[in-house]
């Protein structure tokens, strides 16, 4: 059984980067990975060293073969970075998925935890959208008093 950490994400905007995918493919190096989730293949080998990114197959010289299980990964991993997530909930989700599914009430509760956080993080970036709405709007209701003056 393969205990690497995936999970179907099944939204349309991660549809939509799998197509991106070059066809008929199943296996990456490290630079077409690294353009493709618009990381640094530095990165991906700090992924793989603090257990984010575990067990990427190896060819027979030792380079790196990512499949498309581990691409499905890193676009979860992307979102989940998009969403201000610390790389240690991040590393401890990864830690949870690999170790099966009796997990999934603390994997609920980490992400759980999280969306509100993001929520959070949401109401208060529209209370500041409003006030620069505001602002822009007295701007340009006096740049179009000046203008028919």
């Amino acid at each position: 059984m393969d205990s690497r950490p995936v999970e179907t994400p099944g939204c349309l905007e991660l549809d939509r980067q799998r197509q991106r995918r070059p066809e008929g493919r199943e296996r990456y190096t490290i630079s077409e990975v690294a353009e493709y989730a618009g990381l640094s293949a530095h990165t991906l080998r700090w992924y793989e060293r603090i257990g984010l990114m575990p067990h990427v197959d190896r060819s027979h010289t030792g380079q790196r073969r990512y499949t498309d299980r581990d691409l499905d990964w890193l676009d979860l991993v992307g979102r989940l970075r998009l969403t201000g997530m610390p790389v240690a909930d991040m590393v401890r989700y990864a830690e949870l998925v690999r170790q099966g599914d009796h997990t999934f009430p603390e994997r609920e509760r980490l992400l759980s935890a999280h969306r509100e956080d993001v929520r959070a993080r949401l109401a208060e970036l529209r209370s500041t959208l409003e006030v620069l709405d505001y602002k822009i709007d007295i701007y340009a209701d006096a740049r179009r008093a000046s203008e028919r003056a």
